[in-house]
């Protein structure tokens, strides 16, 4: 019988468990502790609780943690991470999935990007992920694995969810791994240590803004609905000046930021119109614009513009009133670090 993880649980639930399991209360506070203050991987290592309880919690659940199967070293000191999906996992069961989660070492901070599903049905055109079609949706505990059983965990500074899968489109298990992150209970960080990327899921984004007090992270890499189209499937469902025009009326402040995520395309998203397009677009949202430069994939036509072209671009928003604007340096790239080139060779065998 497939046990169930307790990993994801929150201090609520913990004490449902042991009180269910005939224990005092305490013991779920107990338990929270060693799941997410002291990243505890095995029962044994529970000290404070006792043997008898310690083998009574083995016997019906499962901690949820789990060693990477392999780390990718690049020259800039980005670390890609493979993780088995939980074999715990109903969506995974009897067949092997893997997921990436990319550590970005930067001076005094320290970002770990993680992923929130295997594969992805979003089908974005420029994403190595999407060429895998969706595979599972993650637990909290996959999540949050991806968290604690990295090399750098106690040098984390900020957790995004830009690796593998759309979070809105796993929105109960990302929020239930949110609050693991940001309550007293769990790690303790502050809100504004993470922030979670969308492609722009409306009614999903609606639901994590008013749940969450997390930053979050818009997908946008073009204005104009034509060219958005051609690029992201989601268009056709969520055009971006929707989205934009649902985000406005939210307040976002120092305590919960908004970006826009822009990977600039030669010739197709990088000319000073479209520049334009975007500040008029964003006119008025207290919000950042991040310009990335292009991973190329595999057989892919698409190519990524030159630094100058990207100041160019940087140059018009900031004419048009876009002040806090940044392009994003280039990490990783000598260990294929865009999102989905390391796990598409594991899921594929190569």
């Amino acid at each position: 019988m497939t046990k169930k993880n307790i990993l994801g649980l929150n201090l609520r639930e913990l004490e449902t468990l042991a009180l269910d399991l005939g224990m005092p209360r305490f013991v779920g506070k107990q338990l929270a502790d060693w799941l997410y203050k002291k990243g505890a991987d095995r029962w044994e290592k529970m000290s404070n609780i006792s043997q008898k309880n310690r083998e009574l919690l083995a016997r019906e659940y499962e901690i949820g943690r789990f060693a990477y199967e392999q780390v990718q070293v690049s020259v800039d000191g980005t670390k890609k991470y493979l993780f088995r999906v939980d074999a715990n996992n109903p969506q995974a069961k009897d067949k092997a999935l893997y997921i990436e989660a990319v550590f970005i070492p930067d001076r005094e901070r320290g970002t770990l990007c993680v992923s929130s599903q295997a594969g992805c049905k979003m089908g974005c055109k420029f994403c190595m992920t999407g060429r895998q079609g969706f595979q599972a949706n993650l637990l909290a505990s996959d999540i949050l694995n991806q968290i604690l059983s990295i090399d750098e965990f106690d040098r984390l500074t900020n957790v995004v969810y830009m690796g593998m899968g759309e979070p809105m489109d796993n929105l109960d298990e990302v929020l239930r791994s949110l609050e693991a992150i940001t309550n007293d209970w769990g790690f303790g960080w502050s809100p504004t240590r993470v922030t979670v990327s969308t492609v722009g899921v409306i009614p999903q984004m609606k639901r994590f803004l008013a749940e969450s007090r997390c930053s979050l992270a818009i997908s946008m890499h073009s204005p104009d609905d034509l060219t958005r189209r051609s690029l992201m499937p989601v268009q056709n469902a969520n055009p971006i000046g929707e989205v934009i025009e649902a985000l406005r009326l939210y307040e976002f402040t120092q305590h919960r930021r908004l970006s826009f995520e822009y990977i600039l395309f030669q010739g197709v998203n990088d000319s000073p119109r479209q520049a334009d397009a975007v500040a008029k677009l964003i006119k008025g949202l207290d919000a950042r614009v991040n310009l990335i430069r292009f991973h190329a994939i595999p057989n892919s036509e698409l190519r990524g513009c030159t630094r100058e072209q990207m100041e160019t671009f940087q140059q018009v928003l900031e004419a048009k009133g876009v002040l806090r604007t940044t392009i994003r340096a280039s990490r990783g790239e000598d260990i294929l670090a865009a999102c989905g080139m390391l796990s598409t060779k594991a899921n594929n065998g190569a």
